[in-house]
Order: C-alpha cells, then structure tokens, then sequence
C-alpha cells in the first residue's frame, strides 16, 4: 500500500493507493514546517488516528474531534466516528509515503520526515519533497517540462523529469506572484476604486461582498492573510468575465506570469503545465495567452493528487 499527501498550509489531502486504485482519501488541517513545529505537525497527522476511548463514540458525539477533516473511499461514506485509515490498512502494510508540502524547503523538510516515521514505522520508504515538485511531477510526469502553481500564490519551475533544475522565485504578492490569485485581486480592487470598471460596479461589488472601502483597506494592510483576501475576490471576477475590462485584467495577470516567470527558463521547445484553482477557474484565458506567448500548455488541473498517483503509479 502506498501513501500520498498533497499538503497546503490550510488543509492536508491524504490518499491510500491500493492495487493502482485509490482505496481511501482523507483531509486534515495544513501542514507548513515553517510556521509549524514537530510536536504541531505531530498533532496534525495523529488526526489519522483516533483515540481508542473515541472510537466506540456514536457520530453525534464525535463530530466535535473531526472538525476540519473529511473522509471518502470509493465504495462507502466514512463517517466522523469512524477511524480515518483505510479498512485494508489493518492487514495490509504500509510500503511507501510520499509528502508533498508547502514550507517543506530541504532545511525544514526533515521536521515533517521525522513525524512520518514516527507515525508510520512500518514504510519501507518516507520521501518529503516541495509542493512545487509535487506539482511538476503530477503535470509532467516523468517527462522535461515546465509547471506552474497558479493559486492564492503562484510558482514555476523548469524540470528534469524527475527533479527540479531551475525556479524563478515568486517573490510573494507584494513583490512578485504574477499570474496568482492574490495579484489578481491587486489589479481588480486597484481598477474597482480608481475608476477603471464600468459604472454600477464598484457598487455592486460592495453590495454583494458586504465590504467598504475602509474595511478593505483595513483588511489588507492591517490584518493577517492579506494575500488570501485579495485573492477571495476571484470569485466575483469570474461571475464577470463577460465584462471586457475584467477578462483583461485575468489575461494581463497572467502574461505578467509567462513574461516574468517561464520566459526566464528560455525553454519554448518544453510544453508546460499548471495547477491551481486559477489555473483551472481560468483555463480558457490562461490557454489563450500561453498560445500567443507561444508555449504549448497540455495539462491544467485544480489539485495535483490524481496526476501524483500516476506519476508514482508509473515509477
């Protein structure tokens, strides 16, 4: 049996590979070593295992220990009482563990290979790579391309077919991120105020958002998660992409993201891949201007789980 997770610093998806089939997918709270220590993560994983007094409790009176964590298996609804390790686990061993993390940088990465042997003692195998690796290998596979991560944040990397050989590095939403949801956000709020959208807009987004312009403002240098916020606002735009200064605004994020990022690699020959939810909210704007920048974009897929599974599946 094998193992994959695919972690963000807000949730954590688990999958149990069986047979070359996913027998098991379970989502916890986020793992990020750099904000979390080893006893926090440790906290974090032992969610897989419920205590032995709780796992008599009837559903209605465990709820309150699974909050934040949901459970599916090809065939059945797991319920919040029940244990969230596969059924198959108990007489099948656990082989292999793949981790893919936000925050797992090779000097934090360790933190997190520590807690899974820990918890996993049988593995034959423990690999803690980056989400952007995680991220190349589930859209490339095990061929050279280019990826990219196009979510709140964004990212990119030029790899090998197995590892990561060359990154520009995103910067962060202040400083760069070009192509992510937060520098959408950025350009949307920055046209909402400064006149640049058709009339009644502006109105309407307050409207329908329940924000003024101090709160906004409030939330965006005042209070933690700025990026997050900035990039909530996605969901309006893409109720709006018929008007046409909004689907500029889409296409122009993410021509920033091919002119400062992927042309860096000088690399047209290498097709390219993207995951992300704007990524794939967007596809049709992301494909239109990867065209006219003249790469080849073959995969866009919202979560890298399912391309992770083959990539291992392939190995």
């Amino acid at each position: 049996m094998m193992l994959i997770a695919d972690s963000g610093s807000t949730k954590t998806d688990w999958a149990w590979i069986e047979n070359g089939t996913i027998v098991h997918r379970v989502t916890t709270a986020g793992i990020n070593p750099v904000h979390q220590g080893e006893e926090e993560i440790g906290k974090v994983v032992e969610q897989l295992f419920p205590r032995k007094e709780e796992r008599g409790r009837t559903k209605e009176n465990s709820t309150d220990i699974r909050e934040n964590i949901s459970c599916t298996t090809e065939t059945q609804s797991i319920s919040p009482s029940s244990l969230l390790l596969p059924p198959s686990s108990k007489n099948t061993s656990l082989k292999w563990v793949f981790f893919y993390g936000a925050g797992c940088i090779p000097e934090k990465k360790g933190v997190v290979e520590k807690v899974l042997r820990k918890v996993f003692p049988e593995a034959n195998r423990i690999e803690v790579e980056s989400d952007l690796l995680g991220a190349a290998r589930a859209v490339c596979q095990h061929q050279e391309g280019l990826a990219c991560i196009l979510g709140t944040g964004s990212n990119s990397c030029l790899y090998d077919g197995e590892k990561i050989v060359g990154n520009v590095p995103p910067l962060g939403y202040i400083l760069g991120d070009e192509g992510s949801g937060a520098v959408l956000g950025k350009l949307f709020l920055n046209a909402l105020f400064k006149g640049a959208l058709p009339d009644g807009m502006k109105e309407d987004f307050l409207q329908k958002s329940g924000l003024s312009y101090p709160e906004i403002i409030q939330r965006v240098y005042r209070q933690p998660m700025a990026n997050r916020f900035l990039a909530s606002t996605s969901l309006y735009i893409s109720e709006h992409l018929d008007v046409l200064v909004l689907r500029d605004l889409v296409t122009q994020n993410f021509r920033d993201f091919f002119h400062k990022n992927i042309a860096q690699y000088g690399r047209h020959d290498l097709p390219v891949g993207a995951i992300g939810s704007i990524a794939y909210h967007y596809r049709e704007l992301l494909q239109e201007v990867a065209e006219e920048e003249g790469y080849k974009l073959n995969k866009i897929a919202k979560g890298p789980m399912e391309g992770l599974v083959a990539y291992h599946l392939m190995k």
